[in-house]
This record gives structure tokens, sequence and C-alpha cells, in this order.
């Protein structure tokens, strides 16, 4: 009884980080679209930008939902982690996990580290600041201002290589995570395997993408 408790209260646990990792895939592919303006037009990425940074609805509702979502996301990946060590607390003499699965799947936790911690930088640059213009000093409204600061972020090497390396870690985060995340919700039928492919090419192109941009501006500003 306690057993079948446990299973069901890890699969439940499963499903849930699947649901939040479903979640934050979605924002990451617009997160990129946006993002992805700043290359080709300043005036465009600057309008979606002041959209985005003023509309209530993303500000109020949207945006906390995705910061409760990224913590409840690795926060899970970690509670699942621990879990699943202490269910077999006596380590195999020989564990060839290569034979049963690949290295991404058998180091998501450590992937899943260094994506958080990009995070943090992210916000760090990005998020803290805006919040502090906005409601700490209140400055007044310019729509012409996310292009120059987003090219501003990129102009050290160093904090354009830290991203450029954070993108391909989330690559291999994504490699696995992304078939996973709709097979824990039960998504197994003919389109499984399209599914699949179509996962491979997104955690090949949207941090890849990423990567793309970063460099972009930084040969560029």
């Amino acid at each position: 009884m306690a057993k079948s408790a446990l299973l069901k209260s890890s699969i439940a646990k499963k499903v849930a980080m699947a649901l939040s990792g479903i979640f934050l895939m979605l924002f990451l592919a617009q997160h990129f679209f946006i993002n992805m303006t700043s290359v080709f037009s300043s005036d465009t990425f600057n309008s979606i930008s002041h959209f985005m940074g003023n509309n209530a609805l993303v500000q109020f509702v949207i945006q906390p939902i995705l910061i409760v979502g990224v913590i409840f996301h690795f926060t899970m990946g970690f509670v699942l982690e621990i879990q699943n060590r202490n269910a077999r607390p006596i380590s195999y003499a020989k564990n060839n996990g290569a034979a049963n699965s690949s290295w991404t799947s058998r180091n998501m936790i450590y992937s899943g580290v260094v994506v958080l911690a990009f995070l943090g930088l992210h916000f760090y640059d990005f998020w803290f600041p805006e919040m502090v213009y906005k409601y700490v000093e209140v400055s007044p409204l310019d729509e012409t201002r996310y292009f120059h600061e987003l090219v501003a972020k990129f102009e050290s090497p160093v904090r354009t290589g830290l991203y450029s390396l954070s993108f391909i870690l989330l690559a291999l985060h994504l490699w696995h995570g992304f078939s996973s995340s709709f097979q824990s919700v039960g998504f197994n039928n003919k389109y499984s395997r399209s599914l699949k492919a179509f996962g491979y090419a997104f955690a090949i192109v949207i941090p890849f993408g990423f990567i793309f941009i970063a460099l972009f501006h930084h040969f560029n500003h």
C-alpha cells in the first residue's frame, strides 16, 4: 500500500513537472520570436517589448505565473532526483547506464542546474533592472530604450560567452526534456515519432537561435 501511494505520488510529480516544462517551452519559443526581431528591426523589437512591458495582463498575470512555473519546474526536478536516489540506496558495483539511456537523460539534473543559474543571470540582467526602472525609480516611459538595453548586455565578450554556453546546456536539456514532457502527460500515439523529431529540431533551433542573436549583437554593437 505504501509503495503504491509512493508510486502514485511520483507519477503525479512527473506529470506536474512535465506540464510546467511544456509551459516554459512555449514561453521560450515566444521569447525567441521577440528577440529575433531585434536582428531585423530595432523599431519592431522596441514596439513589441514596450507592449509586453506595459500590458497589465502580461505584467500582473502571465509574468507571475511564469516565475512560479520556473520555480516549480526546477524544484520538482530536484525533488524527483532525490526521490529516485533514495529509492536505490545501494549502488551497483557496475552500472552501464549508457546501455539503457542517453547521456542527456542521465544528466538532466546537471544541465538543469546550469539552466537555472543562467535564468538567475537573465533575471539579473533584464528583469530586475526593468522592475527598478518602472516601479522603484518610476522613470518616464521610453518606447525606444529596449533595443539599446539589449545590445548593451552583449558588448562584453565574457557575458556573451556565458550566455552562449548556457544555451548549449539548454539545448542538451531540451534534447531529452521535450519528448519526455509529452510522454509524461500521456502523449503516446502514432504522432509520437513526429513529435520526437520536432522536439530535436526545437532543441537545436531555439537555443542556437538565441546564441546567434547574442553573437550578432556582440559583433555589431
